[in-house]
C-alpha cells in the first residue's frame, strides 16, 4: 500500500464473466433489461448494430452503486474497491508458503520492460515495507472487494493447491484453459466470513487460513490500469487496476446491502443498451470495457484473448477531459491531442482539430466523445499498443495478418457508425 501517494487511491476492479445457466435456475442468475428484451422491430435500440444477447454465451457481474455513496453514487460498476494495508500484510506469505518460491508467488512473467510498466505495478513494495508484490496484492484487494460486495468468492482449496502447483513449475507456452470455479464452502459459512471481511478486511487472511484456502489470484488476468480525470468525480481519485476472470457458470450473488444495493448478470450488449435508453448509468470505463466485450461474444475466445494480453502488461490511461461546444471530450494515450504533461495545468490545444466531434480524416484518435450522460460515443483510429501479441491482434481486429487502422463511432443514442459496419470495436487497445 503506497501511502506517499498525495493525490491518488490505489484500487483494483473485477470484470467478471461467467457463462450461462441453461438449466431451470437460469432466470434467477440473469437480469433481464428492458431495451435488450421487449424493443419493438424498427426501434433505436434494434438499429444499434450491438451484437444480439443471443451472440453471447457468458454475462458480466454490474454493481450497482448506493445513492448515498460518495464516489458515483447510483452508477453501475464492476466488483472492486480501495487496496486495504491487510492486502499487503506479511501475513500473506504463510498463506501462500507453498508458493513464496515462485516469483510473484507463481504469476505469469510479464514480458514489458521494467521502464513502461505503469507505477501500480512498477513501485517496488519492498521498499515500502511490504514483501508482497503488487501483482499479487492487488489481485487480493480485487478477490476481497468482490466477496464482500457480491458474496463471489473465487478461492483455491488444499486439495487443489498441490495440482495448481504442479502446473505452474511445469508451464508451457500454451495458454490456461478455462477452468476456473468459484467456491464450495456452506452458505451459512460464508455468510458470516462476509460480515467479518465487512467489518475489517484483515479478516480476509483469517479467513484463508482457518478455511485452509488461497485466494485464486491465478485466475485473474491483468487486464488494465485507469485513472481517475481530474475536476469529473469529486476531491477523490483512484489509480485503479483491472482484472478479468472467466468463470465456467454464473456463481450465487448477493449485494451487500451497504455500499452495493444491486447486481445483475447481463451480456456487455445488454447492458449497453439498457444504458442507452437511460435505465442505468455508467461511467466511460466501463462503457469503454463493455464495448470492448462486444468484440468476444463466446468466453473463450475472451478468455483466451485476456490470457495472451495479460502476458504483456498495460498502459497507465489518465483521461484528459475537455470541454468542447458544451460536449465533454475525454482524450486517452495515443490520440493526436493527448498532452505530454497530465497534471491538468496545460491546456489541450484543440486549433488543429476544428471536426472534434465528427472527424472525417484518418489521424490518430482515441477518445471518447460524451455528448449528455447517457450519448457517448468512443472514436479509435490508431492501431493496438506494441503490448498486444500478433496473435491476438489479429483475433480482436477479426481477422488476419496486419492490423488495419479504422475508426468506430458507436453512438449510445444514435444509429451512428463507421468501420467495418459491424459496430464492433475494432481495435483493442491495451
Amino acid at each position: 500500500m503506497n501511502t506517499t501517494l498525495k493525490h491518488w487511491k490505489e484500487a483494483a476492479t473485477l470484470i467478471l464473466a461467467a457463462g450461462q445457466r441453461l438449466g431451470a435456475d437460469s432466470l434467477s442468475s440473469r437480469t433481464p433489461l428492458t431495451a435488450a428484451s421487449s424493443s419493438p422491430p424498427g426501434s433505436s435500440y434494434e438499429r444499434s448494430h450491438l451484437p444480439h444477447r443471443s451472440s453471447f454465451d457468458y454475462d458480466v457481474l454490474l454493481l450497482k452503486r448506493s445513492s448515498k455513496s460518495g464516489f458515483m453514487p447510483n452508477a453501475y460498476v464492476f466488483p472492486g474497491g480501495m487496496v486495504d494495508s491487510s492486502d499487503f500484510s506479511s501475513e500473506w506469505l504463510d498463506i501462500f508458503k507453498s508458493f513464496r518460491n515462485s516469483p510473484s508467488f507463481g504469476l505469469r512473467n510479464v514480458k514489458q520492460p521494467a521502464e513502461t510498466r505503469p507505477p501500480i505495478f512498477a513501485t517496488d513494495r519492498l521498499k515500502l515495507g511490504s514483501p508482497i508484490p503488487g501483482e499479487v496484492a492487488f489481485r487480493i484487494c480485487a478477490l476481497r472487494e468482490t466477496f464482500e460486495e457480491s458474496g463471489v468468492l473465487l478461492v483455491v482449496s488444499k486439495l487443489e493447491e498441490k495440482s495448481l502447483l504442479k502446473s505452474i513449475e511445469d508451464r508451457c507456452a500454451t495458454d490456461p484453459a478455462l477452468h476456473y470455479k468459484v467456491n464450495e464452502l456452506g452458505s451459512s459459512e460464508l455468510t458470516r466470513w462476509r460480515a467479518l471481511v465487512n467489518q475489517n478486511p484483515s479478516n480476509f487472511i483469517r479467513m484463508c487460513r482457518e478455511l485452509e484456502v488461497l485466494p485464486n489470484i491465478w485466475a485473474l488476468q491483468e487486464w488494465g490500469n485507469w485513472l481517475t480525470p481530474a475536476g469529473r468525480y469529486g476531491v477523490t481519485r483512484f489509480d485503479t487496476a483491472f482484472f478479468m476472470c472467466c468463470l465456467q457458470d454464473t456463481p450465487h450473488t448477493l449485494h451487500d446491502e451497504k455500499e452495493i444495493v444491486r447486481f445483475q448478470w447481463s451480456t456487455p450488449s445488454e447492458v449497453l443498451q439498457s444504458y442507452q435508453a437511460q435505465e442505468l448509468w455508467i461511467a466511460p470505463p466501463q462503457f469503454y470495457e463493455l464495448s470492448r466485450m462486444c468484440r468476444f461474444p463466446m468466453l473463450n475466445d475472451l478468455h483466451n484473448f485476456a490470457s495472451q494480453r495479460a502476458t504483456e502488461g498495460c498502459e497507465q490511461w489518465l483521461p484528459v477531459v475537455f470541454s468542447k461546444d458544451e460536449h465533454y471530450i475525454s482524450l486517452l494515450p495515443g490520440d493526436k491531442l493527448y498532452p505530454l504533461d497530465t497534471s491538468g495545468k496545460t491546456q489541450v490545444d484543440t486549433s488543429t482539430d476544428s471536426q472534434l466531434e465528427d472527424p472525417q480524416d484518418d489521424s490518430a484518435l482515441h477518445r471518447i466523445v460524451i455528448l449528455n450522460p447517457y450519448t457517448t460515443t468512443l472514436q479509435i483510429t490508431i492501431t493496438p499498443s506494441r503490448s498486444i501479441p500478433q496473435k491476438a491482434r489479429s483475433l480482436a481486429c477479426g481477422g488476419a495478418g496486419s492490423v488495419p487502422t479504422v475508426m468506430l463511432r458507436w453512438a449510445a443514442s444514435q444509429d451512428v457508425h463507421q468501420g467495418d459496419g459491424s459496430g464492433h470495436i475494432d481495435d483493442q487497445i491495451s
